[in-house]
């Protein structure tokens, strides 16, 4: 058993009612699928903590809603913000017509301070430090081993609830690690889609809030149709105590979470996260895939590609029932996910906006940089667009 040196570390062990942290360390977590594997290694620098000013002794501390004056931070010597936004190219290769196996999952809940917007940072609660998690691909009759890792220096438990399972929690029961613990199950994977998975500790709605989320898709037997292209978008929304816009280090809000207001919605955990940073490309003539979940916790989602339609949607996440095509808009619930496909025509940079459009001014939209030949047969501007381009640059 290891104790922190500091005293006010061991008396938030004590609220969090830690009796032992285990000396295992994931220094470099590894997720794994067939025929593909991602590994995440620790943060470089050493850790010191800060406590609130005065003890804090309720079970609140260890089991949500917590109060924004009961969370104590981690910062690193030396370290800025990390990045947290997941690229949305992260995507495991198609399963393809292989039979069942059994694939085993690793999850590290890991709590880090990250880049929120240009000037502000927020302290995010991550599944193998990005966000949305890692996106865990298997097929149906797949055997799935889920080994979840709760880091030591967590100020809260952690666990998993995975759509895709068929059992009680969806595996969140099974999941709930204390600071320093690891937990795990098994289940079979019998039902195909495109599932959502987060952390059920309650409150589960601050855990999603957080950047708790991600998804996994269970594919049919035989695979899915092949595209040139495959990205991982998650909608989330962010409730800070201070105003959209905010400098330095921002904070979580529990009045605005239950009043559903938030100050920021965003695409993978942040603010121009999948505009200048990390935005999706393909060529003209190329087939893209979006796997499009909405983390919420609270509101739904109209996904929409401004200058583009959906020539399929599986709506819902469902990969049973026939597409719906050409679609212009699909709506997608919190905790619910739809696949959408299209073909690119014409080149240009495309906006994937939620269509309830005031929310990209609060920070929800992400480019689809396309590049290739004009082709005026399908639409001619005039040159429009790439004198609009090359007057922002």
């Amino acid at each position: 058993m290891r104790l922190p040196k500091n005293r006010n570390d061991r008396a938030l062990l004590g609220v969090l009612g830690v009796v032992g942290i285990a000396t295992a360390s994931f220094l470099g977590t590894t997720f794994l699928t067939p025929n593909f594997s991602v590994s995440f290694g620790p943060e470089a620098a050493a850790a010191t903590f800060s406590a609130p000013a005065q003890p804090i002794y309720h079970a609140q501390v260890a089991h949500g809603p917590v109060p924004l004056a009961q969370v104590a931070t981690k910062m690193a010597k030396g370290e800025g913000p990390v990045d947290i936004v997941r690229d949305p190219a992260e995507v495991p290769p198609p399963v393809g017509t292989r039979g069942p196996e059994r694939v085993k999952v690793e999850l590290d809940t890991v709590e880090v301070t990250g880049k929120l917007a240009d000037g502000s940072t927020y302290r995010y609660w991550t599944f193998n430090r990005k966000v949305p998690g890692p996106f865990l691909r298997v097929r149906v009759g797949d055997t799935v081993e889920v080994h979840l890792h709760n880091e030591a220096d967590s100020t809260m438990m952690h666990n998993v609830d995975m759509h895709a399972v068929t059992g009680p929690g969806g595996g969140a029961i099974a999941t709930e690690a204390a600071p320093g613990a690891s937990k795990g199950f098994v289940f079979t994977a019998i039902k195909p889609g495109l599932y959502v998975y987060h952390c059920a500790v309650p409150m589960a709605a601050q855990h999603i809030a957080n950047g708790m989320f991600g998804m996994i898709l269970v594919e049919p037997a035989g695979g899915l149709p092949k595209v040139d292209h495959e990205y991982y978008v998650m909608q989330s929304e962010i409730y800070t105590e201070q105003k959209l816009g905010t400098q330095g280090a921002l904070t979580q809000s529990y009045e605005k979470l239950l009043d559903e207001k938030p100050e920021y919605f965003v695409f993978n955990g942040a603010v121009g996260g999948l505009t200048t940073d990390k935005p999706l490309h393909a060529k003209v003539g190329e087939t893209v895939r979006i796997f499009f979940g909405n983390a919420g916790p609270n509101l739904t989602s109209s996904v929409h590609i401004i200058g583009e339609m959906f020539d399929h949607v599986y709506i819902d996440g469902s990969l049973s029932s026939a597409p719906l095509r050409d679609v212009q808009t699909t709506s997608v619930p919190p905790g619910g996910a739809a696949m959408v496909d299209l073909k690119l025509d014409v080149p240009g940079q495309y906006m994937l906006v939620d269509h309830a459009l005031s929310r990209a001014q609060r920070g929800l939209s992400a480019y689809l940089e396309v590049t290739g030949p004009a082709n005026p047969d399908v639409y001619d501007d005039g040159g429009a667009w790439k004198m609009a381009g090359n007057m922002r640059h």
